[in-house]
């Protein structure tokens, strides 16, 4: 191993020894405490070592890094205390997580690392959007992510690539390249020669490193964030290095062959690093244990604090409590006139006077700028807001979701428009284990709003009609958002907006132009999580939400005589029960009325609540009625068939002859 000492000067060489030598140090130390039972689980960078110092210690101390689960270098080199670290690992208070997550699923703005999830993939597009609001700012900054060679395989790292590429992101995209995905080899994973490669495909400069050097990591990152401070681009960096123990410690490493191991076992990082220096006489062997004493110290006046520190006593509120990050909503009423729209056109107010308001707002989507979106709600944005704010996107939801996540770490806002809310499945793992989950993990928010064109009626097929609600409002940590009329969705979409934490808006594309309401035409709030009551009687408790409530309408307008309280539930995610069982306790039956299929649906959950709430109060079973249990048809014939306005009629009838 050859090691160019270039212009670093011998304190600097020394430093970069100390910082890969305490990782090292950390990791011995654990292994004996995994097998003590002390430490629960331990994924070893022993061998690999040199990418995560090097990579870090060429960055600034303000430059995000997101790591994965080989890379304590990046901790410890960003000097955060080892007894948090220590308490992290044991699920103590005073580590980063709570003791909610474990070893280095977490994060922390104040050392500016970005903790994996374990989908691995989200991670690469999380780095574009941190990278996208750098540029934004033209700080001169860069973010460097970490993934294995596993993750390449992964549609998240094509995806994100390719976005950084077409928006020229100053992303360091480093594949620590250590041989296998748990116990699958490389040869199993891929078929070109290299993995750096693949950034040939894609427009992105690559290269290939020598992992276990130190100095070639760490003078390459230098060079390369110096080149894109100057021309921000994305770079794709292949590290060759080794993993010389398991996946984690319970693995072993018995599928590994032996000539692998006693190959890579003298390319040992720390021990060349560490003859090199002695050889040049940069370092003694008497400083040399000096260092070791010192670091050893270190681990166990640190290990004493967390092993002292007392376990994590849970509490309900505690956990509830975290689950959303604290939200003040601010009322804002509006005083100027109103002006009769359609739903669509209070879509586009809100978006337009958010932008004005929130100069830090994003949106991105297909096809939403020059085009103005497949429904034509953002037309005339790019003019007003540039194409900064307003941005095309590839077609790739999952990182476009994953990049709505960094912008919100870097300081902005994003809106992520779905086509069709159909078309979310391919951004699905992002939204309901990184958007969900963020917060309640380690604290950190995830302003986005992610907008669901949705809804069936217009004879649109399986692809393009579904409300797919559901697959969302079991999801703890994500909010949902269902408007059925026009001034509802302005005032909502507003405080989705403002409120940092994951919103699903959903927009029911059958509404957009046909529902007309006076709406205020100046900026103003309506808060999540209250119901409005359309109509009142003493007779049944319909609840529906989206076009179901016009359908509700049409059929009690040829009925004069029912006398029904109608709720409009407007927000699912946070729901409002208190409107829901004052009224079930007037009236004594209840029909909940959905678009969606009926089996998995809100309307279950609903139907449930009101049985253990108000059983004594009613006077007949519970009515769902809903869709068909089939994807949603194409020719208007089924179409009608599939959805629930014939079936609502017969039930309301049927229930009030009781």
């Amino acid at each position: 191993m050859i090691f160019y000492k270039q212009n670093l000067t011998n304190i600097q060489l020394l430093d970069l020894y100390k910082k890969i030598l305490k990782p090292r140090l950390i990791e011995e130390k654990m292994l004996i405490l995994i097998r003590q039972g002390k430490v629960s689980k331990w994924f070893s960078g022993i061998g690999q070592e040199a990418i995560a110092v090097g990579v870090t210690a060429a960055l600034d101390d303000t430059e995000y890094v997101l790591p994965m689960h080989r890379n304590l270098g990046v901790f410890t080199t960003r000097n955060i205390p080892l007894h948090r670290l220590f308490s992290q690992w044991q699920g103590k208070a005073n580590g980063f997580t709570k003791g909610r997550d474990r070893s280095f699923h977490f994060g922390t703005q104040e050392y500016n690392i970005i903790g994996m999830i374990s989908h691995l993939g989200p991670q690469l597009g999380i780095a574009d959007g941190i990278a996208l609001a750098d540029k934004l700012q033209n700080n001169k900054k860069v973010t460097a992510v970490f993934t294995g060679e596993g993750a390449t395989s992964e549609g998240d790292f094509h995806e994100a690539l390719n976005i950084a590429a077409v928006w020229k992101l100053p992303v360091l995209f480093i594949i620590e390249n250590n041989g296998y995905g748990l116990s699958t080899p490389t040869n199993e994973q891929y078929s070109c020669e290299n993995l750096a490669d693949k950034g040939i495909g894609y427009g992105i400069d690559s290269y290939i490193i020598d992992g276990n050097n130190i100095l070639e990591v760490y003078h390459k990152i230098t060079q390369l964030k110096e080149q894109m401070q100057k021309d921000p681009h994305p770079v794709l960096l292949e590290f060759k290095t080794f993993r010389m123990r398991g996946h984690e410690e319970a693995s072993g490493t018995k599928y590994v062959p032996d000539e692998l191991l006693r190959k890579w076992g003298p390319q040992d990082p720390v021990d060349n690093y560490r003859m090199f220096l002695l050889e040049e006489g940069i370092l003694t062997e008497e400083h040399d244990a000096v260092l070791y004493e010192e670091i050893k110290h270190e681990i166990e006046e640190n290990w004493a604090i967390a092993n002292a520190e007392p376990e994590i006593i849970s509490t309900y509120s505690g956990e509830l409590n975290d689950v959303y990050k604290p939200f003040q909503y601010e009322e804002v009423s509006p005083e100027s006139e109103s002006k009769n729209i359609r739903f669509i056109d209070a879509i586009r107010n809100s978006l337009d006077q958010s932008m004005q308001r929130h100069q830090n707002l994003i949106i991105m989507g297909q096809d939403i700028a020059e085009y103005g979106g497949a429904f034509k709600i953002t037309e005339g944005f790019v003019e007003t807001f540039g194409k900064d704010r307003v941005r095309n996107t590839p077609i790739c939801e999952s990182a476009i979701v994953s990049a709505g996540m960094g912008l919100s770490i870097n300081g902005y806002k994003a809106i992520v428009e779905m086509q069709f809310a159909d078309f979310v499945s391919t951004g699905f793992n992002p939204i309901v284990n990184l958007l969900a989950k963020s917060h309640y993990r380690w604290g950190e928010k995830a302003d986005v709003v992610v907008r669901m064109p949705c809804g069936g009626g217009t004879q649109a097929g399986p692809f393009h009609s579904q409300t797919n609600e559901a697959w969302f409002t079991k999801t703890p940590g994500l909010k949902v958002v269902y408007p059925a009329f026009p001034y509802d969705a302005k005032g909502l979409l507003n405080t989705s907006i403002n409120d940092p934490n994951p919103v699903l808006f959903f927009e029911h594309k059958q509404l957009y132009r046909s529902v007309y309401q006076d709406v205020p035409t100046d900026y103003y709030t309506i808060p999540l999580g209250k119901a409005a009551l359309l109509k009142e009687g003493n007779s049944i408790t319909i609840i529906a939400f989206g076009a179901p409530v016009h359908w509700a309408l049409e059929t009690l307008s040829k009925y004069p005589e029912i006398q029904a309280d109608l709720i409009d539930l407007r927000t699912l995610q946070p729901l409002d029960t208190e409107t829901i069982f004052a009224s079930v306790k007037k009236t004594g039956k209840v029909i909940i009325y959905q678009e969606d299929t009926l089996f998995g649906g809100i309307a279950s959950d609903i139907s449930a609540l009101i049985m253990e709430e108000c059983f004594e109060y009613l006077d007949a079973p519970v009515k769902r009625v809903a869709s068909l249990d089939s994807p949603i048809p194409f020719t208007k014939a089924l179409e009608d068939q599939f959805l629930p306005k014939d079936r609502f009629e017969e039930v309301l009838l049927d229930l009030l002859k009781d």
